[in-house]
C-alpha cells in the first residue's frame, strides 16, 4: 500500500508576479493611456467645430 500524498495548503505559493517591462521602443502603459485620453479629447473637439471652408 502506498502512503497518501500530503495535502497542499491553499494560499501563497511563494512566487511573486513581476510586472513585465515593455520591450525597448514600446510605449509604456501610462503613455498609451494618456494617448487614448488625448485622442478622445481631440476627436470631441473636431466634432464640435465646423469644417473650414464649408458653407
Amino acid at each position: 500500500m502506498t502512503p497518501s500524498l500530503p495535502r497542499r495548503k491553499p494560499g501563497a505559493s511563494g512566487r511573486t508576479l513581476a510586472i513585465q517591462e515593455p520591450s525597448p521602443g514600446t510605449p509604456s502603459r501610462a503613455l498609451r493611456v494618456r494617448a487614448v485620453g488625448g485622442w478622445e479629447k481631440f476627436m470631441s473637439r473636431t466634432d464640435m467645430q465646423p469644417a473650414e471652408g464649408a458653407q
